[in-house]
């Protein structure tokens, strides 16, 4: 089975706070990419949004777009409202050749939620766990329907962070939701990244592979930290410099049949971690473990 490796643009600018790495041009960023080894990238805050415009500048780096990030809101909006404000991302994507789109529910506040100790988080009752995974159907198959699957992100600070919540969120879901499955957002929530892989994997349709550091986990669950200050502490790594053991789940991802990405994001300090030292250590690790799970890696395009 053949797996392309790319990368998330975070490691270059966090658009969640742009004191770190905002003042890094996406040229700078585009050229490490490829630089670095990787097929792809996906979105970022200062990609254009247009598809005659990042097409060519995509094609002159020899990368293919990945995917992108979509803040959603499906807990707290109708389907067809939610479909219309996500249309012009999904255009987008499907006109560049994707084929899903990265969709986390930020409803009930995520995004001042990232810099809140994270047990102020909103939640879900579990009464509201079939209505929401009805909601959330409907929009995977209109989507579906468009051209792009859904690959729903589990995240930190959201309503689906927990691997709890995660079961319950496919229970009540049909197959055409997708999960993006994300090692770190997974040990940060309290996880288990191998075990929740091996229930849910049939619905994997992306993977971001996000290394921890355990002493910055153990101290931001400690002092209840919010979401951003963990990362400003240096929580997330690229794979192989932390303590996540990817090897058995590449593995398991291979033994089922995956042909998707492999995404390496860490979003840390750029003025800290090198971008592209971090970028080459990520490619170079995952590229040796996914080999060794026995995937055949796409090069880059030349």
């Amino acid at each position: 089975m053949s797996v392309r490796i790319g990368i998330n643009p975070i490691t270059w600018t966090n658009d969640d706070l742009p004191e770190l790495g905002g003042d890094i041009p996406l040229e700078t960023c585009l050229a490490e990419t490829r630089l670095a080894g990787y097929a792809g990238t996906e979105l970022g805050g200062k990609f254009p949004r247009a598809s005659a415009e990042l097409g060519p500048i995509l094609a002159s780096h020899h990368l293919r777009l990945v995917s992108g990030w979509y803040d959603g809101r499906i807990c707290d909006r109708a389907v067809d409202e939610e479909f219309a404000a996500i249309l012009p991302h999904l255009t987008l994507l499907r006109d560049l050749g994707c084929k899903v789109v990265v969709y986390a529910d930020t409803s009930r506040g995520r995004h001042d939620g990232i810099f809140q100790p994270l047990s102020q988080r909103p939640r879900l009752a579990d009464e509201d766990w079939p209505f929401y995974g009805r909601k959330l159907t409907a929009l995977a198959d209109r989507m579906a329907a468009f051209g792009i699957g859904m690959a729903f992100h589990h995240h930190m600070g959201t309503i689906v962070q927990t691997d709890h919540e995660i079961d319950l969120m496919l229970q009540h879901s049909s197959a055409s939701v997708g999960l993006l499955f994300d090692t770190g957002h997974c040990l940060f929530a309290g996880g288990n990244p191998a075990a929740l892989l091996r229930r849910h994997i049939g619905r994997v349709v992306h993977v971001h592979c996000k290394d921890a550091r355990p002493d910055v986990l153990d101290r931001a669950l400690a002092a209840d930290l919010s979401f951003m200050a963990a990362v400003l502490q240096g929580i997330f790594t690229v794979p192989g410099d932390g303590c996540i053991r990817f090897l058995p789940m590449l593995q398991d991802l291979h033994a089922h049949g995956y042909g998707g990405w492999l995404v390496v994001e860490a979003e840390q300090d750029p003025r800290i971690a090198h971008p592209l030292t971090y970028a080459r250590m990520g490619y170079r690790n995952l590229l040796a473990m996914a080999r060794a799970a026995g995937f055949v890696v796409a090069e880059a395009a030349s």
